[in-house]
């Protein structure tokens, strides 16, 4: 099974920039600076731009993914 979100990075073209990719329809990515998640967002879209509302609430999950996943990743560097 396909995770819903991923988490992604292209550090040696963007340093500053991260991306969370969500995989299930309207699939798009998203990429924001790296210190803040609404810094500077670029969406691309793949199944076409769904309204705003759903909109909202796409990049609302993307933002909750990305924060659990990085401190899930701080949780494991601790250990």
């Amino acid at each position: 099974m396909t995770p819903r979100f991923l988490m992604a990075d292209n550090s040696q073209d963007n340093p500053d920039r991260l991306y969370v990719v969500h995989t299930e329809e309207p699939s798009f990515i998203v990429g924001f600076d790296i210190e803040d998640f609404n810094q500077n967002q670029e969406i691309q879209w793949f199944d076409g731009e769904p309204n705003e509302e759903t909109i909202a609430d796409l990049l609302a999950d993307a933002e909750e993914f990305l924060e659990s996943e990085l401190d899930n990743q701080e949780d494991i560097f601790e250990e």
